[in-house]
This record gives structure tokens, sequence and C-alpha cells, in this order.
């Protein structure tokens, strides 16, 4: 697909890609040697995007950008613009991991203790050819870089999946995939590890459907009220303003 044919939101390219059509990019970008980076923006990722120069360079440089909120969706319509699914990072990662074959190796990088492996393992039940050659919980923090690229490229993955939340992932991406030769594609994908671990439920598909899940996480997660603010008005209310400033 080529960069003319995506949606645009707040100055980040967005990828109108089915799940399916985003696995078959995926993999075609695991073919290439060269080494790509994949986020997942969220309506609060664009939020942070518009506030943070330098995170939203790096999104506008990603190989792909998959839309994960319904709020895109919404706001790419309202702008005259179309994406045709929400397309999310844990189904992304079931979806890819359950047809990778042995000859592209898995790192899971990121979540706290513990929860990569059980993550690792739900992928591997799913797809018993599937190689995840290592799990480290690490931190983006610079102090922490040097020994997580070590760990990295002693096992020599093809896929790298990073879960230190945004904007901390992309960034560190940015800053570190040139050192992880073996790497073809480094992808932040938020809290997937932690529903692929069972350590945080998704929400039931009637919410996902109607556009709610972030009531259902509300309800859930009070603690991220500021978040969902963010994702659910201040997003929409950037984009209108934005659309508004263009047009006069």
């Amino acid at each position: 697909m080529s960069a003319l044919s995506r949606v645009t939101l707040l100055g980040v390219p967005l990828d109108p890609v089915t799940t399916h059509e985003a696995v078959v990019r995926l993999m075609a970008l695991l073919e290439d040697p060269a080494p790509h980076h994949v986020a997942t923006p969220n309506s609060e990722m664009l939020v942070e995007a518009h506030r943070n120069a330098a995170f939203r360079r790096v999104l506008q440089h990603a190989a792909l950008n998959l839309p994960d909120s319904v709020g895109l969706l919404f706001m790419a319509r309202f702008t005259g613009q179309n994406l045709p699914a929400r397309v999310t990072g844990v189904d992304t990662v079931h979806a890819l991991c359950a047809r990778l074959p042995a000859d592209h190796p898995v790192f899971l990088l990121g979540a706290p203790p513990g929860i990569a492996p059980m993550a690792a393992a739900a992928l591997i039940a799913k797809n018993l050819e599937l190689r995840i050659v290592g799990t480290f919980s690490g931190s983006p923090r610079s102090e922490d870089a040097q020994a997580m690229i070590d760990r990295i490229n002693a096992a020599s993955p093809h896929l790298l999946l990073v879960a230190f939340g945004a904007p901390a992932q992309d960034l560190w991406i940015a800053d570190h995939l040139k050192d992880l030769p073996s790497v073809r594609v480094a992808m932040g994908v938020g809290g997937t590890f932690d529903f692929l671990a069972g350590e945080r439920a998704r929400a039931p598909r009637v919410f996902q459907y109607l556009g709610l899940e972030w009531l259902w996480r509300l309800v859930l997660e009070p603690r991220r009220w500021k978040r969902i603010w963010n994702a659910v008005v201040v997003f929409p209310l950037l984009v209108v303003r934005h659309r508004q400033n263009r047009s006069s």
C-alpha cells in the first residue's frame, strides 16, 4: 500500500488495513532483511504525538501504523477519510504468531517481570512451530539499553515485540533498532503481553463493537481516567480544531 493511500490524523499517517491485511503486510516485512518499525497508535497516542514532536516524527517514519482504537475510525470518517477496521495490537500479535514459521524467531521485551514468559507460553500453545527465542522485562531507561541490546542480539530474533507502553516503546525502537542487526520488524504492542498472559481481561465484544471499551476500562481501572479523557474528549476536539484551522 502506498504512502499516498494512508489516512492522516493530527499529522500522523495511519494504514487503512484490516487485521488480516496487517498480518499479510507484516509477513512481507519479515521477508525483507531491512529493519522496520511498526506502531499501533490509538487516540491517546495521537494526543501525545500532537504535544510531543519527537514522538510524532517517530510515528511519521514508521513502516506501518495500525489503527488501534475506534476513535481513530470515527474521526477518520469525520474528516472524509476511511479506516476500514480497528486493528488491535493483541489481535495482530495473536494472528501473526499463529502463522509464523520457525524461521522467523521472536523476542518479547517489556511488561512487568513474569508477564512476558506467560505471554510466550500462550502464543506457543496456538502454534507449536513458533520459536520464541527470549523474553526480558527490561525498561525503557537509557541505563538499561545496552543490557537489553546485548540480550536481544544474543538471541538473533527477526520479530521484536516491545511492551513498554507509549510513547516509551516507540521512542526506544526508534533509538535502538539500528543496534539490532537481526531484527526485521520491531513492533510496539503496549499492554498486549498482559492480555496474552491473562493478567488483564478484554472488554466484552459488545463494548468493543459499540466503541465503548473506554467505559469498560473506566469502570475496571478508574485510575486511568486521565488517559481515557484524552482519548474520548481531547482527541476528537483536537481533530475538529485541526480541521477548522486547515479550512480557514
